[in-house]
């Protein structure tokens, strides 16, 4: 997902994506653990995007924003 797509989410929506994110972070480590995944490359790519909610949310939430 772009940063120019997730600079469009509210804060709610920002919220649910970071927790999508943090649920299938460790689903691809508990199958990197055990010898199943299949695209390595998923790992790098939802640990950035993951850091990307973080950021926009701690922007978001210095810029005032709030969650309603």
């Amino acid at each position: 997902m772009k940063a120019r797509e997730m600079r469009d989410m509210t804060v709610d929506e920002l919220l649910e994506k970071e927790r999508e994110l943090s649920l299938e972070l460790f689903n691809l480590r508990f199958q990197l653990a055990t010898s199943q995944l299949e695209n390595p490359m998923r790992l790098p790519l939802t640990r950035k995007n993951l850091a990307r909610a973080k950021t926009l949310l701690v922007e978001k939430s210095a810029s005032g924003e709030r969650k309603e």
